[in-house]
């Protein structure tokens, strides 16, 4: 755990903040003599950017606009030369830092339940304490002290012994479990002027010109600055606060919103001196030696909204509300009793932009080529700064990160929610407020619920559906026998006057989840698994994105998009990868070729040339849609990507009565012959149309019934009714993880990501290499086979029946060689199964022989469990049920 001191960044600032408030003991800060804040407070002179000169005249053109002098500003522009793109222009509307940079608290805490977020922090480290006094000879201010975690309760404690056993992972933190270093945008400054940008002041940008290109898509032309017109091919907005306002001048929806952040600074402490960081989650504090004093923050459950961002706001504060931070000084006082007569030498509280799921917005926006975010670091900017830097600096010069940034990825929302205002507010809320709570595997959001549901909804809140949120979208995660449990609109936990909601049904059946043990569910999602394997159940499935490809070019299109040779005969299916250049999986999906619609419906559109229907997991829809449209326009190809998701609804029925069941209700016939796995039908299911495709993602027999909505409650009924003499149930997606992991299916971004490979992650068999059409990212598997294979997924079971949710540690012969990305309990064989990635601590290939002589243990919270390694799924290993052998 390190800092930047705040010698170096008080350096930056042209302006200073008007005197701090005379001394009061730390106690007595809610009491009379305490000033209550106003929404907003002009604690600096406030000048009008637009009336000074800028510090040079702007460029007319550039090949990357970087607005925004903060830490992400600069160290985005500072990665960008790092990388070889010179030509870069910085424009910032006042000075460098003076936004929100100037007086973050400039904490670096690396261990974090995220391999990425730790590899990320790690070079924000390196960039600070190593490269710019390298590359500068001047000292940034960094001061490496150390971290101390406090726990004060049995949950808590569990989850710092999660992060202990990840810590360990070589892959996730080089320098192990220590708590390491953060960096300061000021530092970065320093160098910029080395690099020979173009670094212009006082300079605020007035619009964005996008143009339509002759294939209809919008592009980033040129930035219009108050001085001048720089003509450029891309825009990066790390505008902080003002991000939102800036994205509005694109038509590009930036999700976030500002609010007030503060920590407070006392006197002189005697004997402080060298004490490490520490964070107290539940007393919702952290407390970062300054000097011989402490800062003193955190996250309360009531912050204040910033309602009107000020264009002109530079170098400013907000007056602190006391009232609002109270709970930090009652939590920082029962840790550190000395507070309680210690004076406050100063109060911070100023502008910070936050996000819906408390992390930041990154890459390229899906409405305007060109135009890149790097903005929404909740109060994280400092320390995510190096990492981030870096990545979105490869991200403008190759198109996609190094790093699997999909948890930050813009495209991990779905478009319908990025304009949203009710949505933004709400679970930018709740994530700022849960900031310092546990995080539990199972937990679900209460803020912004219930704004896309699926045509069963109804239907299966009835029957007791526990519902989760993917997406925008609600999805069954499992069905309560105790009935109804439907989702309430947000009470924002009783804060700003709203009545907390009581006798909230949902809300203490996600409480009582709230365990690293098993849940108490835990028998409730056995019988939905069990039923499936030795009866049947069924799935709604209709959060799934549902693309048609359609046109002229469409199989060019799919020939280089998909790995897997699905340009076959029309009623196939396949399922398939998506690579990125460097053969990481974008997307896993089933791709099934159609004929037109005659007369066209939402089952089977109207299109001349040829045409694919495209399934994918509902939670990376938007990801998916961007990517194909992306390659699409890139080659400029002659077809269409067309969205039926909200058209369609899809039920997947399971087991091994599957067929008799569907029998009685569909209009052609299920035999193996008739009707042979991965390949789709257009039928009929109780006067309804619907397109039936034998496929599973649980590994078993059985079909998906794709369903125009208007007739998804008919097509459901009628399914129930013939199933409920041969005990057909609903089941959820918490059946669906443990029915998978069982069988060995993956699951996009979690046992599969965007910098893994399919020879990696054991999906070798989707790639096409044995014939010669080229695909999106072939070159590069074809060299990772080539010279061997250094990483390799690995299944792993464990005899003792302890849970197991991802980021244990893998050992192997005695040694750390991963970690676990997804694990699960599999009911059927009644074990505990885990995957993750492994390496040779030697550097050497993991090969199969590699796998099968190691002896392997997993970490859990400091307890290691003898494990198993598989080879092959512990499950059905010859995938004899998924074709009908019983």
């Amino acid at each position: 755990m390190s800092y930047v001191s705040c010698a170096l960044r008080a350096a930056a600032p042209r302006r200073l903040p008007a005197p701090w408030r005379s001394p009061r003991p730390f106690s007595s800060a809610t009491g009379p003599t305490a000033k209550k804040s106003v929404p907003y407070q002009k604690t600096l002179k406030e000048e009008d950017s637009g009336s000074r000169e800028p510090s040079r005249p702007p460029p007319p053109s550039a090949e990357v606009v970087v607005v925004g002098g903060g830490s992400l500003g600069c160290q985005t522009t500072y990665h960008l030369a790092k990388q070889g793109i010179t030509n870069v222009v910085l424009l910032e509307r006042d000075r460098l830092t003076s936004g929100t940079t100037w007086h973050t608290a400039g904490l670096l805490w690396q261990l974090r339940p995220s391999d990425v977020e730790v590899e990320l922090l790690a070079h924000t480290r390196d960039v600070v304490s190593r490269d710019l006094p390298e590359e500068t000879g001047l000292h940034t201010g960094w001061v490496e002290n150390g971290g101390l975690f406090i726990a004060s309760n049995k949950q808590r404690l569990d989850e710092y012994k999660r992060l202990m056993s990840v810590g360990r992972s070589p892959l996730v933190c080089p320098l192990g479990t220590g708590l390491s270093p953060c960096p300061c945008a000021p530092a970065v400054t320093l160098l910029l002027p080395f690099l020979c940008h173009q670094i212009i002041e006082n300079c605020p940008v007035t619009g964005i010109q996008v143009r339509t290109d002759d294939f209809g898509v919008k592009r980033v032309y040129a930035v219009e600055t108050a001085h001048g017109t720089i003509q450029t091919p891309c825009v990066v907005n790390c505008a902080g606060v003002w991000a939102r306002a800036l994205g509005r001048l694109a038509g590009v929806h930036v999700p976030l919103v500002g609010m007030h952040h503060a920590y407070v600074v006392t006197e002189r402490i005697e004997g402080i001196q060298n004490m490490p960081n520490v964070r107290d989650h539940d007393a919702s504090v952290y407390l970062r030696l300054q000097g011989d004093a402490l800062s003193v923050g955190g996250y309360e459950s009531n912050p204040i909204f910033w309602e009107e961002v000020s264009e002109k706001f530079a170098f400013g504060l907000f007056d602190l509300d006391w009232d609002v931070f109270t709970q930090h000084i009652e939590g920082a006082v029962n840790r550190v009793p000395v507070l309680e007569k210690t004076g406050i030498k100063s109060t911070v509280c100023g502008p910070e932009s936050f996000t819906a799921d408390h992390k930041p917005l990154m890459g390229e926006a899906p409405e305007v080529r060109g135009f890149f975010l790097g903005c929404g670091f909740n109060s994280a900017g400092m320390m995510l700064g190096g990492g981030c830097g870096r990545e979105l600096a490869h991200w403008i010069i190759h198109g996609r990160p190094e790093k699997d940034m999909y948890g930050y990825d813009i495209r991990r929302f779905h478009h319908s929610l990025t304009d949203n205002n009710r949505w933004i507010r709400e679970r930018s809320h709740e994530s700022y407020a849960k900031n310092y709570s546990v995080v539990f595997p199972h937990d679900e959001p209460l803020a912004g619920r219930n704004v896309r549901k699926d045509p069963l909804h109804e239907e299966l809140l009835r029957q007791g559906c526990v519902f989760q949120e993917r997406h925008g979208w609600e999805r069954p995660g499992w069905f309560s026998p105790g009935g109804a449990a439907p989702v309430l609109d947000y009470d924002y936990y009783g804060a700003y006057g709203q009545e907390h909601h009581k006798d909230y049904t949902y809300n203490k059946l996600l409480r009582d989840e709230y365990t690293f043990d098993f849940p108490p569910h835990h028998d409730i999602i056995k019988n939905e698994c069990l039923t499936c394997r030795n009866a049947l159940a069924l799935f709604d499935m209709s959060y799934f994105g549902k693309f048609y490809l359609v046109g002229p070019e469409a199989t060019k299109a799919a020939d280089w998009l998909f790995t897997a040779d699905v340009s076959k005969a029309p009623g196939s299916t396949v399922y398939t990868c998506m690579l990125n250049k460097r053969g990481g999986v974008e997307s896993d999906l089933t791709v099934s070729r159609i004929s037109p619609g005659d007369p066209a419906s939402p089952l089977a559109p109207a299109f001349e040339g040829d045409g694919y229907y495209l399934a994918i997991g509902g939670a990376v829809a938007q990801q998916n849609w961007s990517h194909i449209t992306n390659v699409l326009q890139d080659m400029k190809l002659q077809c269409k990507l067309l969205d039926y998701s909200e058209e369609l609804g899809m039920m997947s029925i399971q087991g091994p009565l599957s067929r008799v069941v569907l029998q009685e209700v569909l209009d052609t016939d299920l035999s193996n012959e008739a009707f042979p796995f991965s390949t789709h039908k257009l039928a009929t299911v109780a006067g309804c149309r619907v397109r039936a495709m034998r496929l599973s993602f649980v590994g078993e027999m059985g079909w998906e019934l794709h369903v125009p909505k208007a007739d998804c409650v008919k097509v459901y009924r009628a399914v129930m009714q013939a199933g409920a003499r041969h005990g057909i149930a609903n089941a959820g997606y918490r059946a669906i993880d443990s029915l998978s992991i069982e069988k060995g299916y993956r699951h996009w971004h979690a046992d599969l990501r965007p910098d893994d490979t399919p020879l990696e992650s054991g999906l070798a068999f989707t790639c096409k290499l044995k014939s010669s059409i080229p695909f999106l990212g072939r070159e590069a598997v074809e060299a990772q086979k080539a010279k061997g294979i250094f990483r390799r997924l690995v299944c792993f079971t464990t005899e003792e029946k302890v849970p197991m949710f991802g980021l244990e540690a893998v050992w192997r012969d005695g040694k750390v060689v991963g970690h676990i990305r997804r694990a699960d309990f599999g009911f059927a064989i009644d074990k505990t199964i885990a995957y993750g990635y492994i390496r040779d601590p030697a550097g050497g290939p993991v090969s199969l022989d590699f796998v099968k002589n190691g002896s392997y243990e997993l970490e859990r919270m400091g307890v290691t469990y003898p494990a198993r390694a598989h080879t092959k799924s512990p499950f059905d290993p010859d995938n004899k049920r998924v074709k009908g052998f019983y």
